[in-house]
């Protein structure tokens, strides 16, 4: 089993249970491969660097799980042809991070 984070840019006219069937899609092919789902944080709304399908914005969400690799590969495949995802990046959990971590607001003063 390896540690992995997946960060998941979804469309920003999706309702909310759309989002959250994705991501119980994506829960239930980790734990279908054997894996084990460590949660999933919500980043909220953000603007994008660049336009993607002509939107400028897209919600963010950040999984983090235990699996293998195979199952990192059919979770990716089943991203790319899902409907309202519209990028996503697998990347290898770093040592000491378990769960998704909490975005840190910081004020300049």
């Amino acid at each position: 089993m390896n540690p992995y984070e997946v960060l998941l840019m979804l469309d920003p006219e999706l309702a909310e249970e759309r989002q959250q069937e994705i991501l119980a899609r994506a829960e239930e092919i980790v734990r279908k491969g054997g894996g084990t789902w460590l949660g999933s944080d919500a980043w909220g709304r953000r603007k994008l660097a660049y336009e993607i399908d002509h939107k400028g914005e897209a919600y963010y969400h950040l999984a983090t799980f235990d699996a293998d690799p195979a199952t990192l590969d059919e979770l990716t495949r089943v991203l790319r042809i899902t409907e309202g995802a519209m990028r996503h990046m697998a990347t290898r959990r770093p040592k000491g991070r378990g769960k998704a971590p909490a975005v840190a607001v910081v004020a300049a003063g």
